[in-house]
């Protein structure tokens, strides 16, 4: 799997409109899994923290990362890729920069 390849849910049980992307760095393919962050629809009637939710958009659809929830998944539930956002990579970065320090 690599850096920033977007996942359909491996989970048969979780809601289906739910993606993942990797995150982590290709040079630790070699772990037995890979950090992830979720990207989903939020339905919110507040405005969302777009610095820590950044709008990314995978095969046009608009979803939000919630680099809040980001956590490891197991690198053999990771199936192929329906997507790659290399391209958003950045708001990515910015997004776990929140997380982990606040700015």
């Amino acid at each position: 799997m690599a850096q920033d390849d977007v996942l359909a849910n491996p989970s048969s049980s979780a809601a289906s409109g739910i993606h993942y992307v990797v995150v982590q760095s290709d040079l630790l393919d070699a772990l037995a899994t890979h950090l992830t962050v979720p990207l989903a629809e939020i339905d919110f009637a507040g405005k969302v923290p777009t610095a820590l939710c950044p709008v990314i958009v995978v095969k046009g659809q608009r979803l939000h990362a919630l680099a809040h929830f980001a956590a490891p998944l197991p690198a053999k539930a990771l199936r192929r890729p329906v997507d790659n956002v290399a391209a958003q990579a950045s708001a990515l970065v910015s997004a776990l920069d929140a997380v982990l320090s606040g700015i």
